[in-house]
């Protein structure tokens, strides 16, 4: 392994927006093919329930501002969902210009365009409610975190947010690819939640005993937590240097801040093929490897990978082993220098259908650096030792209305609640949370 072979130009090039914002008269032109359909497809596809065709209206009509504000109200982190949102799949893939026209609006970009506008200028839209006298603590800083900070927020309550790491954000600032969410601009987003009156305590661990103490102390308590570490292979030669969890990879490119500062293998193998693999293999590429391949147990249509990531990883060089298990690592003085996998295959039909090892068919891929991308586990050292909170399958248990947790006072939303989703989703469940928890504290008032 080595620092990147290529220049701070080429890094730059590389690591630049994957889809750049549009200019005024490009953004005016993509609006005006919008139908501003009554029963908007696009808005009830949207997690968030953002009003598209109002604020695609009024970027027609030049006010950006404004449409700035439509969207913010809905999804106060809509500048980083209209970068790395799969918007192909939602609000877009249910553009009914998808029949009509063979392309949808390009409403991620459009949305883009009206945020960068707002944080460019240090535009704010919204200010703290009347002070309620109410307190509600926050477990994490990511986008299910400060979306509930910012609705309590606007609703009176006081807020503090407990963080365990130095910069807040969670997987916003430190688990999404550089060339569409930068360090930079998830903390630019994040500023004037803040600025509401938010109490950001970094460098502030939360164990079972602190959430009791939480408990006690605040009329409620919301824990956006998030998930893990990567899930563990457990094979022989997972510890020598040069294997990597995929988060720790992507996270150097956001921590150094410098490309070509970044650690990369001339020959890299990514484990597993959701987004994040793709993310991983990307940006593997992009850092200067001389070759990287996705090794899946499963076949091509069984991937996680939203079609869209999948063409990104293909169109940069990627390339792919389906139906390969790994078995174990190999290496040289405590360095990887190969993985060997046995190639699978599927034995019966339909879901009854098994994945089972074909006899004598071990090979080994040489390489110089392995990245683990299978999905992160659920953070048991808190949540097992946290009285009356229940789980299923490791995600902690909410009432999927109210999103109180199984002990009273205690919420929960985010990716702790959902083994991992989108941006998007975190913010609604933020929100949504939000707006529950100023219902229980209206209850406990009378």
């Amino acid at each position: 392994m080595q620092s990147s072979p290529l220049t701070t130009d080429q890094l730059q090039a590389n690591f630049a927006d994957l889809h750049p914002n549009y200019t005024r008269d490009e953004a005016a032109f993509e609006a005006s093919r919008c139908l501003f359909c009554y029963d908007a497809p696009c808005t009830r596809a949207c997690p968030t329930h953002i009003d598209v065709p109002r604020f695609i209206r009024q970027i027609l009509h030049d006010n950006v501002g404004g449409a700035a504000k439509t969207i913010l109200d809905a999804n106060i982190f809509g500048g980083s969902c209209a970068r790395a949102c799969p918007t192909e799949v939602l609000c877009e893939g249910a553009c009914v210009d998808n029949a009509r026209a063979g392309a949808p609006i390009e409403i991620g970009r459009l949305q883009r365009y009206a945020t960068d506008y707002a944080m460019e200028r240090n535009l704010r839209f919204f200010a703290p409610g009347k002070d309620t006298g109410r307190k509600v603590a926050i477990i994490g800083s990511g986008p299910a975190g400060l979306s509930c900070a910012h609705e309590l927020r606007r609703l009176g309550h006081k807020v503090t947010v407990f963080e365990s790491r130095d910069v807040p954000g969670g997987l916003n600032t430190f688990g999404i690819a550089a060339y569409k969410i930068t360090r930079e601009m998830s903390l630019a987003e994040i500023q004037p939640i803040l600025e509401m009156g938010v109490d950001l305590k970094l460098n502030t661990p939360v164990d079972a005993a602190k959430v009791e103490s939480l408990l006690a102390d605040n009329d409620a308590v919301f824990l956006a937590i998030g998930l893990g570490q990567t899930q563990r292979l457990k094979l022989p030669g997972e510890h020598m240097e040069g294997v990597w969890e995929a988060l720790e990879f992507i996270e150097q490119l956001h921590d150094k801040r410098e490309f070509e500062k970044c650690t990369i293998g001339r020959n890299v193998i990514v484990i597993g093929c959701g987004n994040t693999a793709i993310d991983a293999a990307t940006q593997a590429i992009r850092l200067g490897a001389e070759k990287v391949t996705i090794a899946y147990r499963r076949g091509e249509d069984a991937k996680s990978a939203y079609n869209y990531e999948y063409d990104l990883g293909k169109s940069d060089g990627v390339q792919f082993e389906w139906y390969v298990q790994p078995m174990g690592f190999v290496g040289l003085n405590d360095r990887v220098t190969g993985a060997t996998f046995v190639r699978t295959q599927l034995q019966g039909e339909g879901r009854k259908a098994e994945l089972v090892p074909i006899a004598d068919s071990e090979f080994t891929i040489e390489c110089d650096m392995v990245i683990k991308a299978l999905g992160q586990t659920p953070v048991d050292e808190l949540l097992s030792k946290v009285q009356g909170v229940e789980r299923d399958r490791g995600a902690v248990r909410i009432n999927s209305e109210t999103y109180q947790t199984t002990r009273r006072g205690l919420f929960a939303g985010g990716d702790c609640t959902s083994k991992g989703k989108e941006i998007v989703n975190a913010v609604q469940d933020g929100k949504m949370a939000a707006r529950s928890i100023n219902r229980h504290l209206d209850s406990k008032g009378k």
